[in-house]
Order: structure tokens, then sequence, then C-alpha cells
């Protein structure tokens, strides 16, 4: 359905934050970018809804999308969104492919009352006013709102920040979008409204057959709810496949170190790894691997060179385990 190839980002013309990735969705999947804060995560996201920040622009590479948009022959329609007018983009913003942003309160309008809000997409898309009233408080209900009247009346500064969340994911699926990007949508919440916020993603993914890309820095979410991970490091997508092949034997040293910091159940007793060093920022990424300086199992080559993707499954299911690290046939797990 999504086809991103060879994306780069670029900020200020100068640095680039996102470097030459490769990933897909397909139709229905729910798919997580997982990694460190500032790794990329976000500008990939943003990219693909092209609502870049005025300093960072798309340098290189494509971002297909499988319209659903019957041809003469009954061939989906393939468009690259790099190359969309603002127009075109306005059609499948929101209609086909939406975003729950990172930040709620930053993109509710405080002013404007939520069912207004929710309701707004449909008629930008062309809905009237009543019908498209009535969709934002069905929506409401259907995402298990007990007062949904009362929220559809409400303003944001009277919701908790855990409502808030559902209001974003409210507004973002009331189109029915082929495609959603859910980007932290569980950051900073408690463990029980972290299970309600990914209880409503299944939902929406179960009933609208809606594709997800599930971006977080929390691996168990992305194993618990999640059919494919990638995960990205300094711009790159370094490791990816289902994400029990990943924990259970992750190829990739920062993949590995990611897990063995996550303190679980049956590692009570037993200190965390951690991972030493930071991520280099985008003024000072190395030459070669980006992880290199922070390697425990660094070799001369991966200070020169980034690695070529290596295919560990080679299978052709379209969720097979690759990586990018010369050691990937050594075991790093």
């Amino acid at each position: 359905m999504l086809e991103v190839k060879n994306l780069s980002v670029n900020i200020n013309n100068h640095f680039t934050a996102v470097d030459g990735i490769n990933f897909s969705l397909n139709a229905g999947g729910i798919t997580a970018l997982a990694g460190e804060s500032g790794c990329g995560k976000t500008l990939t996201a943003l990219s693909i809804m092209r609502l870049l920040p005025p300093a960072a622009k798309i340098s290189g590479g494509e971002i297909r999308y499988n319209a659903g948009l019957p041809t003469e022959n009954g061939v989906n329609k393939t468009v690259n969104l790099c190359s969309l007018d603002e127009k075109s983009l306005c059609a499948i913003r929101g209609k086909e492919i939406a975003m729950i942003y990172q930040e709620p309160r930053e993109s509710l309008n405080p002013l404007m009352r939520i069912g207004k809000q929710i309701a707004e997409s449909l008629i930008l898309h062309g809905e009237n006013k009543k019908t498209a009233d009535k969709a934002a408080l069905d929506m409401l209900q259907n995402l298990k709102f007990t007062d949904a009247e009362n929220i559809f009346n409400a303003k944001p500064y009277q919701l908790s920040g855990g409502m808030c969340r559902r209001v974003m994911i409210a507004i973002a699926a009331i189109c029915r979008p082929r495609i959603l990007i859910a980007d932290e949508p569980t950051a900073s919440l408690d463990p029980e409204t972290q299970r309600h916020i990914l209880a409503l993603l299944e939902q929406i993914n179960r009933e609208f057959g809606t594709a997800i890309l599930f971006i977080t820095h929390d691996l168990l979410s992305a194993r618990q709810f999640c059919s494919r991970l990638l995960v990205m490091y300094a711009g790159k997508i370094i490791e990816e496949g289902p994400p029990d092949a990943l924990f259970t034997l992750p190829a990739h040293p920062y993949t590995a170190g990611l897990i063995g910091s996550i303190p679980r159940r049956e590692n009570r007793g037993r200190p965390l790894t951690g991972i030493p060093g930071r991520m280099p920022s985008i003024e000072d990424r190395p030459p070669g691997c980006p992880f290199a300086p922070r390697c425990p199992k660094v070799q001369e080559r991966c200070r020169s060179a980034f690695p070529p993707q290596t295919d560990l499954t080679c299978n052709t299911d379209g969720n097979a385990h690759k990586v990018c690290c010369f050691l990937s046939g050594a075991g790093n797990g």
C-alpha cells in the first residue's frame, strides 16, 4: 500500500536527519518504527504526510502510495507523494492517510469544541455539516467515550491528557483512512491508559482494515501490538523483522542493547545492560555505521562504511528478518 524508497530528509540543506531509508506498509498490517528520541522517526512520518517543518526538506527518494483510485483496467493508481502538488495532497491527507500527532494539546484548537474538530475533516472532504456532526458523535461512542455528547460539546482544556489522545484518534479515524500514522500515541500516559489507547488502535485496524505505522520508543508495546518492527538509529533503519524474532535473537548490537535495557519480570535481580554513550547529533554523525562509536563489537570497517542489508531468514513472505551489520553472521544477540 505504501512504499518508502531511499528516503532522505535534510535540515537547512546541510544536515542529513533521515538517511536513505526503505520500508513498506501492507494493507491491514501494523508496523512499528522504534528508536531513541531524535533518530528521525517523526520526520519520517511528517515526510509521508508532506508536513515537514520549514527547515526540513525531502532531499532524495520516493514515497509511493497505492492510492484507492482504480484505473481503467481495474488496477489501483500508484502515486509518488513527494511529487504531488498541494491540492492533490489535500485530497489524500485526512481521507486516505491520517496522522495522530505527538502532542495532542498542541494539535487541538483550544477555542473550538471537540465535535467540530472531529467533524472538520469530513466537511473538508465533502460531507455536509449535519452528516459530519452525526458521524463525529458516532465515532466518540465507538471509541468508548462514556459521555459522548458532553465530550462532543467540550473544549480541549476540559479533558484529561488521555482523553485528548482519544480525541486525536477520533479525528484521525473519522474518514476511515487506509493508512494511519500514530506518532508516540501512548507517550507520557499511565499503563492503564496506554493499554486503552492500543486497544482503540487495534479496533480501528480490525474494523476499518486500516494499515497502521506505530511510532514509538517503547519496544514492549511494539512487540505486543505490531506484526513488524523497524529499528531506527541516527537516521537509518538498522534492523527489521517480526518483533518476536528481534526479541529472541537481535542481530544488531543496538537492538540487543535496547532489549537488554528493558526492565522485565524474568530478569528480576539482574542488572540492566544499558548502552554507553549517546546517539550522535545530526551535526556530528560519523562516516560508516552511526552506532560504531558506541558499539561493543565494533570493527575497523564499521567506521568507514555502512554495512549492506542482510536477509537472515531468506524467505519471501514480506516479513523477513533483516539487519545492517557486518557481524550479522556472527550472532550478536
